[in-house]
């Protein structure tokens, strides 16, 4: 079968569309699941494998880190490769990278297959987005995408909670190992989906990967991230300082690189000219810092409630219900609220900034004898602030970009996103740990939140340099078509 080059058309929807719908969301539980669950498994990895406190940072540090750098240039291997090919290969790849992380025996074992786990993550995820385009019609996007959202929030309510568990129950005595090793059946599920299910796709436009410009952007995120995580074990040593600054000169001479490229009528990795943008810099700005905020902030609050109260896995999954919730509860309502434009995310900032007061102040009155139950409230308003931000971001900050240019645009934000949880996971578990070495568990945990405080501070400016509201196409208007030709 073929569709009309210029893009889907109503009369010619892929037949198996619905089928393979629910094919490229296993992938997207799997990638969803993996990004939560060590913060619950965490303290029992450490325990088992031993390792340094470091160790638990890094189990989420190096899977979104090496999603970060492997997304610049998934989307691109799609369209030079075919987006089934590329699919399939990183579905396979995450499905063993996800049998070694059961499997490793040593610290250094889990890492390097969990930095496996980010790349292949980030050649099959990027394929979906265009492979749903090419396979709806204009009329049926809206309910396919609409999938996208209840998928989301049952894996961030039930990710947590089915980790806690699974460390629990200790199936066949595989204790932590299972939260991986349950990838299995979705993998395969993925793959012998995708082989069947999956239409193959070409790209009339001739893309060249630009990896000089990968390797610059992948050593300078790893330069910054590698001294924030491991300075602290080392009583932060001059090399860790000499690590931060070699960052920023490796992103000076990408920033340098990619200009020359571009001037010379090059594929660059990320166009310029999105930087020369207020908008989308801002955007930067602000999706570095609240991804930092958010992941920081699910991180240290599992770490607290393991290792402070002594909770088991499973209590501590269950004990972040009430934010999940609320996070659901503004995706689903958000829509809603498109009108008010950057508003919503002010507001959203404002919420989540009384919810983790709350938590402060609810910690500070309870002290060690807090009970889930206390914690209801300010994790639940922290939630709904985080998904009000969450929500129309990606819109919002593209409002501000040409339509050539979204491409680019798209996969540089998926990319910070994914490089502000690294950060997030660095910088606010550093914080917490350090505190813990001078003062009890409830104070570092009430520190580590006043950081958070001034981080949504910065992110609140932040938004004052956005569109005022979000792109057409958030709004209900149809995206510019892409040439794109689909075979099955």
């Amino acid at each position: 079968m073929t569709l009309n080059p210029a893009g889907p058309s109503p009369a010619t929807p892929y037949r198996w569309r619905w089928v393979a719908l629910f094919v490229i969301l296993a992938a997207e539980v799997m990638d969803l699941l993996d990004s939560l669950v060590t913060n619950i498994a965490g303290p029992s990895i450490r325990t088992d494998i031993g390792g340094g406190e470091s160790l638990i940072q890094w189990l989420g540090a190096a899977y979104t880190l090496a999603m970060a750098i492997g997304l610049i240039t998934g989307g691109r291997l799609g369209d030079i490769f075919g987006r089934k090919r590329m699919y399939l290969v990183g579905a396979v790849g995450f499905t063993l990278g996800s049998i070694a992380c059961g499997l490793a025996q040593e610290p250094g074992q889990l890492i390097a297959a969990r930095v496996f786990q980010g790349l292949l993550g980030a050649i099959m995820l990027p394929q979906s987005l265009g492979m749903l385009k090419e396979m709806f019609s204009d009329e049926e996007q809206g309910a396919a995408f609409g999938m996208f959202g209840p998928v989301m929030g049952l894996s961030t309510v039930g990710g947590p909670i089915l980790a806690g568990w699974l460390v629990d129950a200790d199936l066949w005595g595989s204790g932590w190992r299972m939260i991986f090793l349950i990838n299995i059946p979705l993998g395969l599920f993925a793959i012998a989906g995708g082989l069947v299910f999956l239409p193959e796709h070409r790209s009339t436009r001739v893309v060249r990967l630009d990896l000089l410009g990968a390797v610059l952007a992948a050593a300078g995120a790893a330069l910054i991230v590698f001294p924030l995580v491991q300075g602290r074990e080392h009583g932060w040593p001059a090399w860790a300082f000499a690590l931060i600054a070699a960052s920023i000169a490796v992103f000076a001479v990408f920033a340098w690189y990619e200009n020359r490229k571009s001037a010379r009528g090059q594929d660059p990795l990320v166009e310029p000219s999105l930087f020369r943008k207020r908008g989308f810099s801002g955007g930067m700005v602000l999706g570095l810092v609240f991804f930092s905020a958010m992941t920081g902030f699910w991180l240290t609050f599992s770490l607290y409630t393991q290792i402070g109260l002594h909770y088991s896995p499973l209590k501590a999954g269950l004990a972040g219900i009430p934010s999940s919730i609320g996070m659901v509860i503004a995706f689903v309502t958000s829509q809603a609220l498109t009108k008010y434009g950057r508003k919503v995310m002010h507001g959203g900032l404002i919420v989540m900034a009384l919810g983790v007061g709350g938590v402060v102040l609810t910690l500070g009155l309870a002290g060690a004898a807090v009970t889930p139950w206390q914690l209801v409230p300010a994790l639940a308003v922290t939630g709904l602030g985080m998904g009000f931000v969450m929500a129309p971001f990606f819109d919002t900050v593209l409002a501000s970009v040409e339509p050539h240019e979204t491409g680019s645009a798209s996969g540089t934000l998926t990319s910070v996103q994914q490089l502000g949880a690294a950060l997030g996971t660095a910088i606010l578990g550093t914080v917490f740990f350090e505190q813990i070495k001078t003062t009890s568990f409830v104070r570092a945990e009430q520190l580590t939140l006043g950081v958070e405080l001034a981080m949504l501070v910065v992110v609140f400016l932040a938004v004052f340099l956005l569109p005022q509201h979000a792109r057409p196409e958030a709004a209900g208007e149809p995206a510019p078509a892409k040439d794109v030709e689909l075979t099955a």
